[in-house]
């Protein structure tokens, strides 16, 4: 099994999380959208979205991360010894999709610097046209997602749009807050694949450094937080890059890499 993911993304981080919950053994690629390795003709090739996670086992390949998840579970229920693993319940799919229908990118995007935002969306946007270029059978794949990132640029300039993702964030916590003073975690009393798509939500939070107006204003989800961060899956998936002076070395790294390609000219 081949998972093609990268830490800064919120979906690769619920697929990681499943894995290490459920102890399944995979080679991982790692594709930094930010520095547009994901528009390589190699990972073009086999997912020309150019999205974030691809699940690969055997000729079976995944983009949906909902469908990527449920195919963990059956892996391990199968790969089990025991009494085995339970599939996902009725309640768990429904948070799991209420959870997934909020996109992080454009709350994410208005939150950094406008002058990062935009030099970053520069060199993406250099890195598909050279692209282009260089693989004609794949232009018209990539012209549609260079239109994609201009489009982008275009919705982060409308205040609505924002005012819209941060509204549909807001009601999402609320709803998690209610639930969480009923019950331990998300469905019940039991960690499941609801939390799984939770916390990369919250850890995203944390590294916009909006804990305090997000997580910490609803005390059951603070509480809820500290717990999760004790995981181990946690610790391996999210805390190694993003805790402390990690954060600070990941984001360093990524962006000294895009800043010299662009001085070269180099994409």
């Amino acid at each position: 099994m081949q998972l093609y993911h990268h830490p800064f993304s919120v979906d690769s981080q619920k697929v990681r999380l499943a894995l290490e919950e459920n102890q399944i053994d995979y080679t991982s690629y790692h594709i930094n959208p930010i520095t547009a390795k994901n528009m390589d003709a190699s990972f073009f090739r086999m997912n020309p979205s150019g999205k974030l996670p691809v699940f690969q086992n055997g000729s079976h390949i995944l983009y949906n991360t909902i469908e990527i998840l449920q195919y963990i579970e059956r892996i391990a229920a199968v790969t089990s010894v025991g009494d085995g693993i339970k599939l996902s319940s009725r309640e768990v799919l429904e948070w799991m999709h209420k959870i997934q229908e909020w996109n992080p990118k454009y709350f994410t995007l208005s939150h950094v610097p406008e002058k990062h935002r935009l030099y970053v969306s520069k060199f993406i946007r250099q890195v598909i046209i050279a692209r282009m270029s260089e693989f004609p059978d794949l232009a018209s794949a990539y012209h549609l997602r260079l239109r994609n990132e201009y489009d982008t640029e275009e919705k982060l300039k409308d205040p609505e749009v924002i005012r819209r993702s941060e509204q549909h964030l807001v009601r999402l916590l609320d709803e998690i807050e209610t639930q969480l003073s009923n019950t331990s975690y998300l469905a019940g009393e039991e960690f499941t694949m609801a939390d799984v798509m939770l916390i990369p939500i919250l850890a995203r939070l944390v590294l916009l450094r909006l804990e305090n107006e997000y997580i910490n204003t609803r005390p059951n989800i603070a509480e809820y937080w500290k717990m999760v961060q004790q995981r181990p899956s946690y610790k391996r998936v999210i805390g190694k890059y993003f805790d402390g002076w990690r954060r600070k070395k990941s984001l360093t790294k990524t962006w000294c890499y895009i800043h010299m390609r662009s001085l070269l000219k180099k994409y």
